[in-house]
């Protein structure tokens, strides 16, 4: 296990891989561990690093730290301690809410960004991710196989604060009008089966900014990257592979993504 002390406060994380850095960002339910195959993926070009948010897994619990403001505060100390630069984000649910604060203040910093199953309106999230305690999220949300169990372990270590207090900071701040004229390339990939969210429709999906694209992934539901690996590790693969400062609207497109937004 690796971890860095930053105002005092332990954040864990793990590192693979050489090369241009990636941030790789959890969600509500579980920690950096379900992010280890496409972080292997993504290790053989890339620095691959994953982070327990406060709150996940095994990095400080603080109350006092548990809104998206700091949750990105926390990425900027990370970058600056581990002498990272420009980065790739990659942010599931709570994660690309996180990654959207930290752009909202450092978007300077991130070179691209993949937001999967991110509710960019309060009103989107499901009422149920509001009041549903971590066992019954588990259940609901994640497939159920043994490699999603596993990937999930650390979810009984999530203190249940952090899910209510960053929530709460998505109601408080219309996060998304600030970042969606930024500049920065941003995919936004969406399980059409998440039952966590309204996936966005496809006026909003065709109102997005040149710089900005959506892609549903027919049958998947909100942990994509658990439910279908090879097809989402391959999404990613390419998304990375496109040349700094271009749109994800520029990816040559495999037949399962050219299907249009539902």
């Amino acid at each position: 296990m690796s971890a860095i002390i930053l105002d005092g406060s332990m954040v864990h994380y793990e590192a693979l891989g050489r090369g241009r850095p990636i941030i790789f960002l959890h969600g509500w339910v579980g920690s950096w561990r379900y992010w280890i195959n496409a972080m292997q993926v993504a290790s053989t070009s890339f620095r691959a690093y994953a982070i327990d948010l406060f709150g996940f897994g095994d990095s400080t619990r603080d109350p006092l730290r548990y809104s998206l403001d700091q949750q990105a505060e926390l990425i900027n100390r990370f970058l600056e301690e581990m002498g990272i630069g420009k980065v790739a984000i990659v942010g599931h649910d709570l994660g690309a809410l996180v990654g959207f604060a930290f752009l909202k203040k450092w978007h300077g910093s991130v070179d691209r960004m993949m937001a999967i199953n991110c509710p960019v309106e309060y009103d989107a999230l499901s009422p149920r991710m509001k009041t549903a305690t971590m066992n019954e999220l588990i259940d609901w949300l994640s497939s159920k196989t043994p490699e999603a169990t596993s990937a999930l372990a650390d979810a009984s270590k999530v203190d249940p604060k952090a899910v209510t207090a960053s929530i709460d900071s998505l109601q408080a701040d219309n996060l998304f009008p600030n970042v969606r004229n930024l500049g920065v390339p941003c995919l936004f990939v969406y399980g059409s089966n998440t039952p966590a969210l309204t996936v966005p429709s496809q006026e909003k999906a065709d109102a997005l900014p040149q710089h900005m694209h959506q892609i549903n992934l027919d049958g998947l539901g909100h942990f994509p990257m658990l439910d279908n690996p090879p097809q989402f590790n391959r999404l990613l693969t390419d998304f990375l592979a496109l040349d700094s400062g271009l749109s994800p609207r520029e990816l040559q497109l495999k037949e399962e993504w050219k299907r249009r937004v539902r």
